[in-house]
Parts: structure tokens; sequence; C-alpha cells
């Protein structure tokens, strides 16, 4: 008998339920399994599932294949349909052990496949509780679920739910067992991380989780957010942002334009001038910090003069590490209906934006040569490891993942180069070396 795999797409929650889905599936004894943990962002995100699972079925014809996740949430149907897939199971039941124990009762006809509860429903988060994030040299923690937003491109509220958070106990002690466990380097996530505790008692922030674990867990070495909006920062998270280093200066920020008729038809809750007075704010408090954001092309009804204003801001607010999403209409959601752009526009306005991300990165990676200096890196796998604002470096195939002290000696192909010198490996003696898996 084979142990259960998991296959991930998109976000990096899904990577930390993923885990949660191997520990349940291996408590109610499950084997021969493939669990597709799949994502609904974009239209290609769904395509690159259904074309993965395809794919399984021929290399393993003999394994049950369950599909979970958010486009299994929003479309089992489709799912369901595919001669390839055994279950469907929702976002809210993929993480219980019960719901693989009761694999075998699900039915051959494509209706009784399915197990799919109304998302909307459900009103709170339990901790997952897991020992380490398989193939990852950082991990990931699980701080909320769910959004309250109605985004009009956004189909994630209808795979994820509304707003949920976990109790800042269950997170400290989550990011305690994994700090304990050997990681160095911790990523809050959640679907809207910002809105956290708000659904809590005393309606705790974000930015007072942040100083909570940082007290709290005094061994821990490097902590980030994922992807945030920044209208919703608040006062503590600037606060450990200026005040502890363990707090890495880099934000990936949830942008999506940048016109502010086109952030109004998105139903986005910030300006273009917000954003921009964000970011200054931030470098004030941290010199060095970098940023990443998400960008929408095409969304409808945008014209050249919207699309130069977002090719602007990828410049005036410095973003580094630009994620591009050529919009596609998601069913059930307002911007479906609104006038669509000619998808060949799209892509080419997508192509414009990330030429345009790309320049912005070669000057982030110019100005961290120019500073020069020693830099912590935390190693990861297969010759890359991070600087603390997030910057990746080219470094050694055969270095231990873990810290260590480098220097700059200038960059290539979007990632800073060595120094052709010694560097010394941080780890203290007798640290345990994370081994980082080669599947997934």
């Amino acid at each position: 008998m084979r142990p259960v795999k998991t296959l991930t797409f998109g976000c990096r929650l899904n990577i930390y339920e993923s885990e949660a889905i191997s520990k349940a599936a291996a408590e109610a004894g499950l084997s021969d399994t493939l669990v597709v943990n799949t994502c609904a962002v974009t239209a290609e995100a769904v395509r690159s599932a259904r074309q993965q699972i395809r794919k399984a079925r021929r290399e393993n014809p003999d394994i049950r294949i369950v599909v979970s996740g958010c486009a299994a949430q929003t479309e089992p149907e489709t799912f369901a349909a595919m001669p390839e897939v055994d279950a469907v199971i929702g976002n809210d039941l993929k993480t219980r052990a019960e719901t693989y124990r009761s694999l075998p009762d699900f039915g051959a006809r494509d209706s009784e496949k399915i197990r799919v509860n109304d998302i909307m429903s459900v009103r709170e988060t339990a901790p997952q509780m897991v020992d380490s994030i398989e193939g990852h040299t950082r991990a990931f923690v699980q701080v909320q679920n769910g959004c309250d937003h109605r985004c009009t491109f956004c189909i994630i509220p209808y795979g994820r739910g509304n707003s949920r958070s976990v109790p800042m106990g269950a997170v400290v002690e989550q990011v305690g067992k994994l700090v304990d466990n050997g990681y160095r380097e911790i990523v809050l996530t959640g679907v809207d991380a910002t809105s956290y505790g708000t659904d809590l008692p005393g309606r705790p922030t974000l930015g007072r989780l942040v100083q909570t674990v940082l007290r709290e867990v005094p061994d821990i070495e490097r902590l980030r957010l994922s992807s945030i909006d920044s209208i919703e920062v608040d006062e503590a998270l600037m606060d450990a942002v200026a005040t502890d280093r363990r707090f890495m200066p880099y934000l990936h920020l949830s942008l999506q334009h940048g016109d502010n008729l086109i952030l109004k038809r998105m139903k986005r809750r910030h300006s273009r001038e917000e954003a921009l007075a964000f970011v200054e704010t931030m470098r004030s408090l941290r010199p060095g910090f970098a940023f990443g954001a998400d960008l929408i092309a095409g969304f409808p009804t945008e014209t050249d003069a919207h699309f130069q204003r977002s090719l602007d801001l990828v410049e005036e607010a410095g973003i580094a590490f630009l994620h591009v999403f050529p919009y596609s209409p998601r069913p059930g959601t307002p911007a479906a209906r609104m006038p669509q752009l000619d998808r060949g526009l799209i892509k080419d306005r997508a192509a414009r934006l990330r030429q345009a991300g790309a320049r912005s990165l070669d000057r982030h990676l110019d100005a961290m040569v120019a500073r020069g200096g020693v830099h912590d890196v935390l190693v990861e796998r297969n010759g890359i490891a991070r600087t603390e604002n997030f910057t990746p470096v080219r470094v050694q195939a055969d270095w231990s993942p873990g810290p260590r002290s480098i220097r700059i000696a200038g960059h290539s192909d979007g990632m800073l180069t060595l120094m052709d010198e010694p560097v010394r490996d941080r780890a203290p003696a007798g640290a345990r070396q994370l081994e980082v898996a080669t599947w997934r």
C-alpha cells in the first residue's frame, strides 16, 4: 500500500492545508490515494487542475483520486463528471479524518461522488496542527479563512465562505511547535489576513497577533505575512515593522489595478493614492523594504488610459515581484456580466505588465547590489536562497537548507549572485537541518 499524496494548486493557504489533509488521511488509514487540492482564482487554474488529474490517472490507473479545494467547492459537478475522479469533497471537509473514512460510501454516479456543503454556513475555522510543511524550508500557519468582501471579479468567497479567524492562542501554539521542529521562518497566511480577529472576542487585529507571536515565541528567527490588503493594515503591525527585526521587510499587496475608476468597478477598498502612500510609509519605517503585488490585466471596460495607470503604478510603487493575472470571467461574479475585452488584447496587456514588472525587478536588484554589505539569507533548495526582503539569490546547489550570511556580487536572470568568497553557515551547532522533499 502506498501513502496518500497531495497535489496542490494555488495559494500558500492551500499548501498549509495540504499538510493537514495528509495528516487527516493518515489518521483515517487511507492509502493508494491522490488528493488534488485545487484553486479557483482563474479559469486557467481550473483547467490546469483538470489536466493534471487526467495525467495522474494515466500514470496511476490503480489509485483513488479525490478532488477538493476552491474549484471543487465552486464547481463540484465539473470534477464529478470526470471519469478519472472518484470523489469530490468540499473545503470544510477536506481536513477531517472522518471524511476520508467515509470514502468507500461514495457512489459511482456523478451526483453520488460529491460531498460539498454550503460553505457560507461555516462559522468557525478550526486550527490545523501540522508538524512540518513537506518540501519547504519555511512553514506556513493558517490564521484566517474566507472573505467578507465581494470584489466583482473574485470567486474565492464562494469557495472559502465568509471570514473566520483562528484563535490567537492556537496560532501561537502552532508557530511554537514549528519553530521547535527546526523551522527558522514562519509565514502567517489567510484568504484575507488583514481582516483577522473581527469575529473573535475582543476583536484582536492582525498587528496584535503578529506582536503576540513575536513576544510568545522568542526563538522565532523570521516572521512573514502572505498577501494582504494594505488599506486594512493597523498601527500595531506598523509598529512591529518598525521595531522588531524578526519581522521580515517584505509584503505582498493585493493591489489589482492602478486606476481609481477600475478599482471602484472592482469594488476594491483602496485608491491608487492610498496604495502609494502605504508603500512610502513602510519604506520610511524600514529602509530596504520590498513589495510584491497582484495586478489584473484586461478587466472589463479597461481602456488604454486605465491600463497605462497600472503600468505607471508598477514603477511608482517600486513593485519588485509582480504577479500578473490576465482577466478571466468567473461564472457567477458581477464582472463576468460586464462588457468584456478581446482575449488577444488582454494577453497583450498582461505581457506588457510582465515586462514592466521585469524592469522594476531589475531596478530593485540594482539597488540591492549598490547597497552591498552582508545579507542574511534562508537557503531553500535547488540552489536558491532568499534575503530578508524576499529577493532570490543564486547559491551553490549543494548548500544545505537553512540560514547563511552572504555577500552580493551582482545579479542576472532576475536573481542576485554571490561574491566569489567563503560564506559562513549560520546554523548553530547541533541544530537540526531541514529535510527538503523533492515531491510536490
